[in-house]
């Protein structure tokens, strides 16, 4: 006798009765899962019936709003101030951030390295080199132009040095 002319319980070799009994268990364990599960979904049908009624959700409602506008305010104020610092930073790069300054005895007689020279350059190497020459007579002061890193007047070696020193540094709290 082959394969295919028996049935598939004679195939197995074991009785039908028993295939009929582990069905019948498979299906009450799915049953008891069953309302199992339905107990548990009606228990959060009430308490989502119970929460949603009421103040609760009306303050809840409330608070959530609340939320939403601040997060829009804030999104506001987020962008002004975006802008501001740009500006400010905009700025920034026009005032002096680079300096040198050598001091220095202008006349050989008084002592004491009275005189200096200044230089103040931006970010573009654009300022100005101040020269303040101190004697006995007084204090002379002379400003000249500094355009790219370069003065269009002839500087004297104090001046140069000042010039060179505010070139090579960064920014003047580096130094």
């Amino acid at each position: 006798m082959s394969v295919m002319e028996g049935s598939l319980f004679e195939w197995f070799g074991i009785d039908p009765a028993y295939y009929v009994i582990g069905l019948i268990a498979f299906a009450l364990i799915l049953l008891i899962i069953i309302i199992v599960q339905g107990v548990k979904i009606g228990r959060l049908h009430k308490r989502m019936d119970v929460f949603m009624s009421g103040e609760i959700t009306e303050s809840f409602e409330k608070e959530i709003k609340l939320r939403f506008d601040q997060i829009a305010e804030l999104k506001v104020v987020t962008d002004r101030h975006t802008g501001e610092i740009k500006e400010i930073n905009d700025f920034i790069k026009f005032p002096y951030s680079k300096m040198g300054i050598v001091k220095y005895d202008a006349f050989r007689e008084m002592g004491g390295n009275l005189s200096f020279a200044l230089c103040m350059l931006n970010e573009n190497n654009d300022g100005m080199l101040l020269n303040a020459m101190h004697s006995h007579e007084g204090c002379y002061t002379y400003i000249k132009e500094i355009i790219n890193g370069e003065s269009y007047l002839e500087l004297s070696e104090e001046e140069q040095e000042a010039l060179s020193n505010a070139l090579n540094v960064r920014n003047y709290m580096d130094k």
